[in-house]
């Protein structure tokens, strides 16, 4: 791309957990899970119990759930309480005493009530994975010509980029097998309560490009609808938001 478009870092807050939940965060990669719920993280495969790393070195990053808390502004809202004034019309069951002493006028119509806030649009966040060779290192391998874009929709919390891997028994959500300078453990795609979604280069081998920046490892960036980024020899991907109807 020819304009670099700054990085826009991702502030997370506290997340809100039910008190009957327990949680802990992975060392490795940030990511919470439910406490003693198996020995591996499912992210990066970090070992709870050998203190292990999974397929690469992962350093301490930023905490990637969270923002929950930013919900609350909704509360607003709750200035439909004025309607209560209505309750001043009581005054009218005596007619015969007060009828004399108050106009019309000078009796407050109720306030009508506050229109209620429009519910949020749901959408939904789309990937469409390409091959561009212009992005090819001379290094490289001859990007190949018959593969045709891929579109991924993202319906999980935690998605991870990278090649799948039975040995390693490495499942990614975003699997690109067709690039090989692509790790098994590449990034992270998070869904976060609000509705937004954040990308995490999770000290991948070769690194990973935001709108042509190079990405920090282990550090949150917050996407937005047409951002691509881009991984490994000749892979580029498109960040798309589908608004769903209600």
């Amino acid at each position: 791309m020819s304009d670099d478009k700054p990085l826009r870092v991702y502030a997370p807050t506290i997340p809100q957990v039910p008190q009957n939940i327990t949680l802990e965060i992975c060392p490795a990669c940030s990511v919470q899970r439910e406490l003693n719920s198996g020995d591996f993280c499912e992210i990066c495969g970090y070992n709870f119990v050998t203190g292990a790393h999974g397929e690469v070195p992962i350093v301490e990053g930023i905490r990637g759930q969270g923002g929950q808390g930013g919900q609350g502004g909704q509360g607003g809202q709750g200035g439909q309480g004025g309607q209560g004034g209505q309750g001043g019309q009581g005054g009218q069951e005596d007619k015969g005493e007060f009828a004399s002493l108050s106009s019309p006028s000078s009796l407050s119509s109720p306030s009508p009530p506050l229109p209620l806030s429009p519910s949020p649009t749901p959408l939904t966040w789309e990937l469409v994975v390409t091959i561009d060779p212009s992005l090819r290192h001379p290094e490289s391998p001859e990007a190949p010509t018959n593969q045709q874009a891929i579109a991924f929709r993202l319906d999980k919390a935690n998605n991870l980029i990278g090649r799948n891997s039975q040995a390693r028994a490495i499942e990614p959500e975003i699997a690109l097998d067709f690039d090989n300078a692509v790790s098994h453990r590449h990034a992270l795609l998070n869904l976060q309560s609000d509705g937004s979604l954040t990308l995490r280069d999770i000290n991948s081998s070769n690194g990973t490009k935001l709108n042509g920046v190079e990405l920090k490892p282990m550090v949150d960036a917050l996407l937005q609808d047409g951002d691509e980024f881009t991984l490994g020899h000749w892979t580029r991907v498109a960040v798309k938001v589908i608004h769903q109807s209600l």
